[in-house]
């Protein structure tokens, strides 16, 4: 049986049912033919597949999901067993025979249907496990070179199954997923699934030599992904050098069987995933700075599922086009994959309700706009209403935010186009009015109104009392090239750097987890990571002194206590001119309990914290000259790592490890390491 990424269809012999999905939006039962009198036996089977159609809820033709829901009704299970104890009650008669047959071939239909409903996806069903037909899906993750055309430039990029960007991944809250990734480039790889706890798992987390060694040319590692708590638009991307400029996908988790949406349940989902483009080789780009010290090139282009859209050369017969129906509800899951910018977003002519962030769920709110960071996902409602009868395509455009006007940017904006279908052809399109590049205000305004939704079905457990706090400065710095490589093309002729507590990282050759397993630490870092910054000063001071700037790398990281509550305080500074950050942390989704401009004032400003109904995250935004707070509780023990998500930031040291001590139970423990971990 034939599955495509557009529609699947159940066929079954003999004229007894077709179970096709044939117009949109539409299940349908073609026939139930009662050839005999003893036709008891399929009916029961065509009455199964009915029910089953209707307890699958599935509204759209191309929804991967479709299938899995099938498989998983419960109707289908029970009335499975019940046919099977009334066959054996009539000792296997012909007719029943017949009718475990046709049960069995629509069955292993929507089996295909469901292996084959997403690119590269292989779903594995155990029908001993728990009280549905599947437990784990698997997905395999070719990671492999292609040849891709943008902006009028061919060039070679590594991809995941020949896809920019790469494939969605499909779960429920609850579910296990495995990625098999094989690696058939020419470069080291890890995947990190952003935003997934994994809970006692941090061996599949991903991080170059954190958790993990790469994956080297030729070889294969499968990823175990653990959707404990999480439910929402999470992503997915590269974790070595630049490559997840190209290596990334979404990741979409819907609610249990069972269990709802906190709002009406939209017509249809699409991702949207914001990026950019390098004509250059990404990792040339990065080889070139680290060689001479200097800034990174900035991309050619910002993009919207891979595509730069209509302003740029060589792009409007590609962009992406999203078809709409008038009246209906679209959920728009957002994904700001780019390495370099937070982004405004909207859509001309639409307003956008927000209705969470980082997988959980928001207090609904309606905007012109959004503001997204490098790393972090918006779940949006659109109500697709079109004004008059003319208009019949509108832009939707992405426009980066440049906080440091020292450091050069890519400030393109990226378009898309919502599409009505039904509608004549139009002969131009609304564009959407945006914050200007440097608003930083519109988008310190838009971040303040995100907060959990604190319902009885999806509280916020913030925590009340702290254990460990932390003051940690986050810059970018300057770091004095070696004699043998003076002059460099940074600051001052040094090499640019950046800190956390005016350390800048520096990774070992070694994976930090498999040391700490074996305790083994020592051999790789030093545990010794300050909870403060080793001088106090005026940190968002319009003037520092240069020396200031300098800072020296290590490896240095931090143990936390299982069950241990931290409070860290992230603070911006004005070094070298000061920029916003995203900061993200694995492992952990976190509340955000604070911000605010300046600098952090431990005896007042705690006293404006919101322990109600702060949004809980998993990459803060950390305005420029800025400070935020975040509190979560060390109740997932491992090593985890924490660090911007702009990849210059990053490469150069503004980042460092927790590692959680296991708890006292057998719950509270790292779990073994896989047999078949990457050697380094």
């Amino acid at each position: 049986m034939a599955a495509t990424s557009s529609y699947w269809t159940a066929e079954v012999a003999d004229g007894a049912v077709m179970a096709v999905m044939s117009p949109p939006r539409h299940y349908q039962l073609a026939s139930l033919q009662q050839t005999t009198t003893k036709g008891e036996p399929l009916v029961r089977a065509g009455i199964l597949i009915r029910e089953a159609f209707k307890d699958c809820d599935v509204d759209d033709r191309t929804d991967p999901e479709s299938p899995h829901r099938f498989l998983s009704s419960p109707k289908l299970h029970i009335e499975f067993k019940s046919i099977y104890l009334l066959a054996l009650s009539r000792h296997l008669t012909v007719e029943w025979t017949m009718a475990f047959w046709f049960l069995g071939v629509v069955v292993l239909s929507f089996v295909e249907a469901a292996q084959g409903s997403s690119s590269g996806s292989r779903r594995h069903n155990n029908f001993l496990e728990g009280n549905g037909l599947t437990h784990h899906r698997n997905y395999n993750f070719f990671i492999n070179e292609s040849n891709i055309t943008r902006l009028c430039h061919e060039k070679t990029i590594l991809t995941v199954n020949g896809q920019f960007p790469g494939p969605t991944i499909y779960a429920r809250r609850g579910d296990v997923v495995l990625v098999n990734v094989y690696n058939q480039g020419h470069t080291n790889i890890t995947l990190h699934w952003h935003g997934v706890n994994q809970p006692r798992s941090p061996w599949w987390d991903g991080p170059e030599y954190i958790t993990q060694c790469p994956i080297q040319p030729g070889n294969n590692f499968t990823y175990r992904i653990i959707f404990s708590e999480e439910e929402g638009t999470l992503w997915w991307h590269a974790h070595t050098a630049m490559d997840r400029a190209t290596v990334h996908g979404a990741i979409i988790v819907r609610p249990r069987h069972g269990t709802a949406y906190p709002f009406t349940k939209p017509h249809r989902e699409i991702p949207i995933i914001l990026g950019e483009w390098w004509n250059d080789d990404v990792r040339k780009v990065m080889a070139d700075a680290l060689s001479t010290g200097s800034d990174f090139q900035p991309s050619d282009a910002n993009t919207i599922n891979g595509q730069p859209g209509d302003l740029l050369p060589c792009s409007s017969d590609n962009t992406f086009r999203v078809p709409v129906k008038h009246g209906e509800t679209y959920m728009l899951r957002i994904i700001n994959a780019a390495l370099t910018n937070g982004f405004f977003f909207a859509i001309a002519g639409h307003r956008l309700t927000v209705v969470s962030s980082d997988a959980s769920y928001t207090k609904p709110f309606t905007t012109d706009h959004i503001f997204i960071e490098s790393g972090q996902t918006m779940t949006v409602l659109l109500k697709a209403r079109r004004r008059g009868h003319s208009n019949a395509w509108y832009y939707m455009a992405a426009r980066p935010l440049a906080t440091n006007p020292a450091a050069v940017l890519d400030n393109s904006t990226a378009t898309a186009v919502l599409e009505y279908i039904h509608s004549p052809p139009a002969d131009h399109a609304d564009f959407p009015t945006l914050p200007s590049i440097n608003d930083s205000s519109a988008a310190a305004a838009y971040t303040a109104r995100l907060r959990s939704l604190a319902s009885k079905e999806h509280p916020a457990d913030v925590p009340r009392s702290v254990d460990e706090h932390m003051l940690v400065t986050v810059a970018v710095n300057e770091i004095s090239c070696a004699p043998n490589e003076a002059p460099c093309k940074g600051p001052h002729g040094n090499r640019f750097a950046s800190s956390l507590n005016n350390i800048s990282f520096e990774a070992p050759q070694r994976d930090i987890l498999g040391a700490y397993y074996r305790s083994a630490i020592g051999g790789v870092a030093k545990t010794d990571f300050p909870d403060n910054p080793p001088l106090s000063f005026n940190f968002t001071a319009d003037s520092l002194p240069p020396e200031l700037a300098l800072t020296a790398r290590g490896t240095r990281v931090k143990f936390l206590a299982y069950g241990t509550v931290v409070e860290v305080v992230f603070q911006g500074t004005t070094i070298l001119g000061g920029d916003s950050h995203p900061m993200h942390l694995h492992g952990f989704s976190f509340y955000v309990v604070g911000r605010g401009l300046g600098n952090f004032d431990r005896h007042h400003d705690p006293a404006k914290y919101n322990l109600v109904d702060p949004p809980y995250q998993n990459t803060v935004s950390v305005a420029k000259n800025g400070w935020a707070a975040i509190r979560f509780r060390a109740a997932n023990p491992g090593v985890w790592f924490m660090h911007c998500h702009f990849e210059r930031h990053m490469v150069w040291g503004m980042e460092t490890v927790f590692i959680v001590k296991n708890g006292k139970r057998r719950g509270a423990k790292v779990m073994p390491p896989p047999p078949n971990m990457p050697k380094c």
